[in-house]
């Protein structure tokens, strides 16, 4: 019995670590409990939500400096929504050596220039 409650006391505790923490209405301890956002951030945030809450990703993306795409999407992925809205915005970009029809393009200009 003791294991069951143990257990459901574990699974509480992940599932409201992992709960949204939106933007617009986020205390500073909020959103700092967000691996990624530290205080300065976290004023930051707070302070362009004074002049106005963000209308979605691509405002707060527009008026917090230092957040762009790449950890909008790693904030987003840790919790943080806008509206209650998860970032959707362009996806971190391939790394260098990974397939497909941008690297096999090279490969194949500098194999037939061998030829």
């Amino acid at each position: 019995m003791v294991k069951k409650g143990l257990a459901a006391l574990a699974t509480l505790v992940a599932a409201s670590a992992l709960a949204a923490v939106d933007a617009n209405t986020a205390s500073q301890a909020d959103l700092e409990a967000i691996g990624g956002v530290g205080p300065a951030l976290s004023a930051t945030i707070i302070d362009e939500r004074r002049k106005g809450d963000f209308k979605d990703w691509n405002d707060l993306l527009g008026r917090v400096r230092g957040v762009g795409d790449r950890s909008a999407a790693r904030l987003s992925a840790r919790g943080l929504t806008v509206n209650g809205k998860p970032y959707g915005g362009a996806a971190p970009a391939e790394p260098a050596g990974a397939s497909g029809p941008t690297a096999a393009a090279p490969a194949a200009a500098a194999s037939a220039a061998r030829k």
